[in-house]
């Protein structure tokens, strides 16, 4: 099984670029993973504010806001950011990068502040737009280079703006469905794309960082646990019997875990760069288990979809925006104390956020306020050590 890396791929020196090319517009991971870090740090204290009561009425700051742009706004900058990055390895092609991808990094940046502050049509314009301009360079580059295995990313994206347009219908008052549930869509799709890369890159990973360990990888039960996960997602946002909804999101839990078992997560503990990885896959299983008990009404679906967006996604967000920055500037593939401490912190807040969601203790709004600081505490920690790896040349001279 060929297993996917985002290396840069060498290819022939190039002359040395125009002092206007600056290192941070050189590939997708740059901006991306910067700005979506900045805005993980920011927007999470900012939503608990206005919780409290404590924003000017001017920001757009609801429930609405803050599950839009975690998934819309986060976790959509840094998909595209790994992607462009992966795109270039994949085919040899670049990606955008320079005045494309300053101008794709700068409409993301406008759709936060019209999210924030614009009125509710314009804000659906401008943030609706990004996704479909970056997704089309994507689908050029494989097409070009005949990668046809990776177009099921484009497809995925193509989904992610259909339930970002859904979302706008209905804050805007023209589609009669709740706000959460296109959301609650776009987080399933984001589950569906780490369960596929996960299986590419999590056991590779995993050989490779701890040499001698052979992770057990097995295409019938992978395909078998990628199908039971898009059903159960599927019945889930249909809103199936509530029964069958139990079952599928039970057994996607189950074959899941069993998966991420083979992959060996226990030979992993002395290695924060790969337990991350294993870690935060985890909470896929739980997140599906979680949901099935909502299904039954013996747990909220909130807990169910905080273990997949802050255990799942923002775990594996994580891992990957340390590891492929490291990579990609010439590092050395380990973690130091900083990066240990953000994925502790990341588990710290989704721990505490369950916690909350299940009234824990009869003190839920310090369970929020624990879960939202350790969040903050983890992105704005990447912000601090990663901004100069990111904003200057790879230290080994090579392009990127």
């Amino acid at each position: 099984m060929a297993l996917l890396t985002i290396e840069e791929p060498r290819s022939p020196a190039q002359g040395k670029p125009s002092l206007t090319h600056h290192p941070f517009f050189r590939l997708g991971f740059r901006p991306f993973y910067l700005l979506a870090a900045a805005f993980a740090a920011i927007s999470v204290p900012l939503w608990l504010a206005g919780y409290f009561g404590l924003t000017p009425s001017r920001l757009h700051v609801n429930i609405n806001w803050h599950v839009h742009e975690m998934v819309f706004g986060f976790a959509v900058a840094v998909i595209i950011g790994f992607i462009f990055t992966a795109g270039r390895n994949w085919t040899g092609l670049w990606t955008p990068r320079r005045g494309h991808l300053a101008a794709l990094a700068g409409l993301w940046l406008a759709g936060r502040l019209a999210m924030l502050v614009c009125p509710p049509a314009l804000a659906a314009v401008v943030d609706v737009s990004f996704l479909p301009l970056a997704a089309w360079p994507i689908y050029r580059v494989l097409k070009r280079a005949g990668n046809k295995r990776n177009y099921f990313l484009v497809a995925l994206l193509g989904l992610l703006t259909c339930t970002n347009i859904v979302f706008h219908l209905s804050a805007n008052g023209i589609l009669a469905v709740s706000p959460i549930a296109p959301v609650e869509a776009a987080i399933l799709i984001v589950v569906m794309i780490e369960s596929v890369m996960g299986g590419r890159v999590i056991p590779g990973f995993t050989s490779n960082g701890v040499p001698g360990t052979k992770p057990i990888t097995n295409p019938k039960r992978d395909s078998i646990s990628i199908a039971l996960t898009a059903l159960a997602s599927v019945a889930w946002i249909a809103h199936l019997p509530a029964p069958l909804v139990a079952a599928l999101t039970f057994a996607a839990s189950v074959t899941q875990l069993t998966r991420l078992v083979g992959w060996k997560p226990q030979v992993t503990l002395r290695k924060p760069l790969v337990w991350i990885l294993h870690v935060s896959y985890a909470w896929i299983a739980v997140g599906f288990f979680l949901l099935s008990l909502a299904a039954l009404q013996y747990a909220t679906t909130s807990a169910a979809f905080h273990a997949l967006a802050v255990g799942s996604m923002g775990g594996l967000i994580i891992g990957m925006i340390t590891r492929t920055a490291l990579g990609h500037t010439g590092r050395p593939l380990a973690a130091g104390r900083s990066e240990t401490l953000m994925y502790l912190l990341i588990q710290a807040g989704v721990v505490a956020r369950l916690l909350a969601a299940a009234n824990a203790f009869g003190v839920r709004d310090v369970l929020l306020v624990i879960a939202a600081a350790s969040w903050s505490a983890a992105f704005l920690l990447y912000v601090a050590v990663y901004a100069p790896y990111l904003t200057r040349a790879r230290i080994d001279g090579r392009d990127g």
